[in-house]
């Protein structure tokens, strides 16, 4: 028969353990979006200069795609 103090910690264990499969869940579910959300994006292109800058601080895209 368990007594008290036994099923004390292993109701204290259980719930450590469903919280870390939480945060483990949690974790993996943000890092699967984020991956999601980096390979189905296509950002429209922005305003960049077309040809090499002038003057300091200026700067053109290596390799422009639009």
């Amino acid at each position: 028969m368990m007594t008290d103090r036994a099923a004390e910690r292993k109701v204290k264990a259980t719930v450590i353990v469903l919280l870390i499969g939480a945060a483990a869940a949690a974790f993996l579910a943000a890092n699967v979006h984020l991956v999601y959300v980096a390979v189905h994006s296509e950002p429209d292109c922005v305003p960049h200069l077309e040809n090499k800058a002038d003057r300091e601080g200026q700067f053109r895209a290596a390799a422009p795609s639009c």
